[in-house]
């Protein structure tokens, strides 16, 4: 402790036979002594150092006579508050305020990692794990490199030497080493390694703190656990975490027991509860209108059940969540309830040909008469479901926001259904239509978009997902009755692989200068494809009645 920086600086006061010529030279640069005012004014009685005595008196007029148990903890604040609003579902309110604080934590970042104060010589795993998550999440370039300051022999440890493991530092490893490219080694052990110490834990009804005493960490840990972030949608993870969030009576476990400044606001938990409820009034309206126009255009009796509308609409709602989204939110979900029900009843490679010529005559000659397609009524009357539906969204985008959209909206679906005609059940193009249409209803979609090589990259990363799960889904299904699966199916792992290229692709910002709402469509179309794959039904009932029908009290 007399030659490197280590957290026994925190706790100086009290300790007998101390070197402080040796002491001195570890001295943080405010002044301080790891940023502990207690153990810096027991170094000021033993030394009269100067600069001890500057930090002290200092944070004396800043408190008005009064000193924290640490301080500052800078950091540590620019990082959580930004972690709560975001997991709140309320930082679209504070992004001018959350930039300065990503931009904040940037200019302080190392190499070996940070700590909860700037300018430390002594790094944790904690803050470390929580910046580097939200740098590289904001686009910024941060290597995982840092997080071999902190392993050893297979191990990851919040501070070197530590007694004991800490659940909030190995949680929040875990939640940092989810957002790993491909070939990231590092990143792979520290998943191992927290998920491996978390599940332990939560096996023996242990996941308890040595930092900090929180209303719900076993909830918290347990989601994180049991959602992979990859099927996490932000609209499920806010109605969990509102629950979990203990908000004015969270305590940090230090040498005194005090109440967070600025990260908890009770303000926060409260705004939150109030926006999830009001997001979810204009939900629910939102699915009257959808239950509406599936009963008057009669998509039942084409073998679209309500569940699967349900599950289409909470796909959409879940990730598109905001009120004013809601050209995209109903687009999305009218969409993926119209590929469900054409994929399941045109099975007939000629009936589906048929179709799909008569949708190329009809959107050139504007032509929605009564003719018949193959003297078949019902196909007819699908193909007019369809047709009335492209110009339902058309004409709600140039009246709500003066765009013409009708041609691109037309142009998107005829493509669609050329490759679903030479491909049949086996078309991996599911994914390039919803994202399309997403941008489309955004106001974000033009010729030179759908030319952009990022964009085409992104497509086929994307359209290559959606391929393999639902392969995985295809195997998954008929699993308990075939010995070996196909060795040509695509594995889990190699879905992974996949996703983790998917993520490097939306959060890394290049010289195309793709915007970043047109990255993200691709990331939510994916992972509402991977949601589906991995969770039972009896799983998704449950969210869908949480998310979209259970009020936040």
């Amino acid at each position: 402790m007399h030659k490197v920086p280590t957290t026994l600086l925190h706790s100086l006061e009290g300790m007998p036979n101390l070197d402080w010529k040796q002491l001195l030279k570890l001295q943080s640069q405010d002044g301080s002594f790891l940023f502990s005012p207690s153990s810096t004014a027991f170094a000021f009685s033993q030394t009269n150092d100067k600069k001890a005595l500057q930090y002290l008196d200092k944070i004396v007029k800043r408190f008005n006579g009064g000193v924290p148990n640490v301080y500052p903890v800078d950091l540590f604040e620019h990082i959580w508050v930004v972690d709560r609003l975001e997991r709140l579902g309320i930082s679209r309110y504070f992004k001018s305020e959350i930039k300065e604080c990503i931009d904040y934590v940037s200019r302080y970042w190392t190499e070996k990692g940070i700590c909860w104060a700037r300018n430390s010589e002594v790094q944790d795993i904690d803050d470390t794990a929580m910046g580097f998550r939200f740098l590289r999440l904001h686009g910024h370039q941060v290597s995982p490199n840092v997080f071999k300051n902190f392993e050893k022999n297979g191990e990851f440890v919040c501070f070197s030497g530590q007694s004991t493991q800490a659940v909030t530092g190995m949680y929040n490893l875990y939640r940092a080493s989810q957002v790993l490219f491909p070939g990231e080694k590092i990143l792979e052990d520290a998943k191992h390694f927290s998920a491996k110490y978390l599940t332990q834990k939560r096996s023996v009804n242990q996941l308890l703190d040595k930092w900090i005493i929180t209303k719900d960490l076993p909830g918290e840990v347990g989601y994180a656990l049991d959602v992979p972030w990859y099927g996490s949608f932000p609209r499920l993870e806010t109605r969990c975490f509102i629950e979990q969030y203990g908000g004015q009576n969270d305590v940090w476990i230090g040498k005194t027991l005090y109440r967070m400044p600025n990260v908890n606001n009770e303000i926060y938990p409260e705004l939150a509860k109030l926006d999830y409820n009001n997001c979810q009034k204009v939900h629910q309206a939102e699915w009257e209108n959808i239950q509406r126009w599936y009963l008057e255009t009669g998509l039942e009796k084409f073998g679209l059940s309500k569940e699967k509308l349900l599950f289409a609409y909470f796909v959409a709602a879940a990730n598109i969540f905001e009120a004013e989204r809601c050209l995209e939110r109903l687009a999305w979900a009218k969409t993926a309830a119209l590929i469900e029900t054409l994929t399941s009843y045109l099975k007939d490679e000629e009936l589906r040909t048929s179709f799909v010529d008569r949708f190329n005559d009809s959107i050139t000659s504007r032509d929605y008469s009564t003719k018949q397609l193959n003297k078949n009524k019902s196909e007819e009357e699908l193909l007019g479901i369809l047709l009335t539906t492209l110009d339902y969204l058309g004409f709600e985008m140039f009246r709500s926001r003066g765009q013409e959209i009708s041609h691109y909206l037309n142009q998107i679906w005829k493509s669609w259904l050329s490759s679903w005609q030479n491909e049949g059940s086996s078309s991996k193009r599911e994914a390039e239509l919803l994202v399309q249409i997403i941008n489309l209803m955004a106001g974000s979609w033009s010729e030179e978009l759908h030319l952009n090589p990022q964009f085409q990259t992104l497509m086929q990363v994307t359209n290559k997902i959606f391929h393999g799960l639902r392969n995985y889904q295809s195997n998954k299904a008929h699993e308990s009755g075939r010995a070996n699966l196909s060795t040509t199916s695509i594995t889990m792992p190699e879905i992974e692989s996949e996703m983790q290229e998917l993520v490097q692709l939306v959060v890394q910002n290049s010289s195309n200068g793709l915007d970043s709402n047109i990255r993200n469509s691709f990331f939510m179309v994916a992972r509402s494809f991977y949601y589906a794959a991995y969770f039972e039904p009896e799983t998704i009932i449950s969210h869908i009645d949480k998310v979209l029908f259970q009020k936040v009290m």
